[in-house]
């Protein structure tokens, strides 16, 4: 995910968790590491969630610290709780790293410190005390919105944490988790007259992280290529396979693959789409994020069943009940859809029809998740590509619980 977007959106985000089963156990023999962010405010749901499948897992990451204004750490996951310590003790017994990350989407307050070299080298100082404090494996590294501007700042704070963690013989594990970069050509329509500047510099990631956790999610509409090719049709991935291989192939010019590790999602979001009066496709407007028993029930609650979509992901299209009753509902749409459309599109595409015929325009809402399935193609492509591994957003109770089976 990208997080900062999920943060935004946090409000808003629906948390039904439900108890996944322990699955059958995976070994480390797998040329993959598989490691996994436990989201603060799900600390009791993940830690359950995560501790009977420690031996499948490499790391796991407390998602975890936050930053002051002046650069020293924030703990909001409550670390010296019981929870966590359990967790941390069941770790280190089977030879898991804990590596909890560090999130910061605050432009302005990253671009005063990691500009400043004193603030800077007391920001390095509060993150070195924490992991030497706690004993942690080392930290992970997630700022986002950052400026292009502050590239060279951000590439200098990484090189200086480095050498901090190497004194003494340390062997403390710098992870850093970067956004995805989509290829200007799927980007843009015409990247030639665009001044693209990015705000990580590539080759020095590469140089001072042990791991590079790319956030291979929350694609959405973010490639246009993808987008044309699915005119037409209902298209708003949490991860495309096909915009995967893009955003990796471009990454790994620069960044090493045996460092590289793939993320992946476990949630969803709720998209209110409406036709083009034209009827030549939809436009897209995301109201919420969930996790997947929510699609699951209510795809049920209407008598629906998801779909496998073309990005390998489940989604499905309805009208709500609550809609107002001066829009078409759920049952007047499915009935203008073409025969032998499946009930998860039919919603969908009965207003594509409408629309076509009529000129006119109603909203339906599109539910879109990644799921175990989903996960395991992912997981599989990770190999394929020959990355190091695979890093889940999020373990906190609520995702598929088949989950576990996959990561393997």
């Amino acid at each position: 995910m990208n997080k900062r977007s999920f943060f935004s959106l946090l409000a808003l985000v629906v948390l039904l968790g439900t108890s996944a089963p322990t699955a059958f156990a995976a070994t480390k023999t797998s040329s993959l590491e598989f490691s996994g962010w436990i989201p603060y405010w799900r600390t009791e749901a993940g830690v359950a969630d995560t501790i009977p499948h420690l031996k499948q897992l490499t790391e796991v990451n407390p998602f975890g610290y936050t930053v002051k204004s002046d650069g020293t750490l924030n703990d909001a996951a409550n670390i010296k709780s019981a929870t966590w310590q359990k967790l941390f003790k069941e770790a280190k017994a089977k030879k898991v790293r804990v590596v909890p990350t560090v999130m910061w989407s605050d432009t302005a307050a990253i671009h005063t410190v990691l500009s400043d070299p004193k603030l800077r080298a007391k920001h390095i100082k509060s993150i070195v005390s924490v992991v030497k404090e706690n004993n942690f494996d080392g930290i992970d590294i997630d700022y986002e919105g950052k400026l292009a501007e502050d590239k060279d700042n951000y590439s200098a704070f990484l090189k200086e944490l480095s050498a901090e963690f190497a004194k003494g013989k340390g062997n403390k594990w710098l992870m850093c988790t970067i956004e995805a970069r989509t290829p200007p050509d799927s980007l843009y329509s015409n990247p030639s007259v665009v001044d693209i500047q990015y705000a990580n510099d590539f080759v020095a990631i590469n140089k001072y992280c042990d791991r590079v956790r790319l956030m291979t999610y929350d694609q959405q509409r973010a490639d246009i290529k993808l987008n044309a090719a699915h005119k037409g049709e209902l298209y708003a991935p949490i991860a495309d396979p096909e915009w995967i291989k893009k955003v990796v192939a471009l990454t790994t010019q620069t960044i090493d693959k045996k460092k590289l590790v793939l993320g992946v999602a476990t949630y969803g979001y709720i998209y209110q789409v409406m036709p083009f009066t034209d009827g030549s496709g939809y436009g897209y407007t995301k109201l919420e994020a969930f996790n997947p028993r929510y699609g699951v029930e209510t795809a049920a609650a209407n008598g629906i069943t998801p779909t496998r979509n073309a990005a390998g992901e489940l989604s499905f299209s309805y009208v709500p009940k609550t809609t107002v009753s001066s829009l078409p509902s759920n049952k007047t749409l499915s009935a203008l859809a073409p025969k032998g459309t499946t009930s998860a599109n039919l919603a969908a595409a009965g207003a594509l029809a409408l629309a076509k015929t009529k000129g006119k325009q109603a909203p339906v809402q599109l539910v879109w998740w990644s799921d175990a399935q989903a996960i395991k193609e992912k997981v599989a492509l990770a190999r394929k590509l020959g990355l190091k591994g695979v890093a889940v957003f999020k373990f906190d109770g609520g995702q598929d619980p088949q989950m576990w089976s996959v990561l393997k």
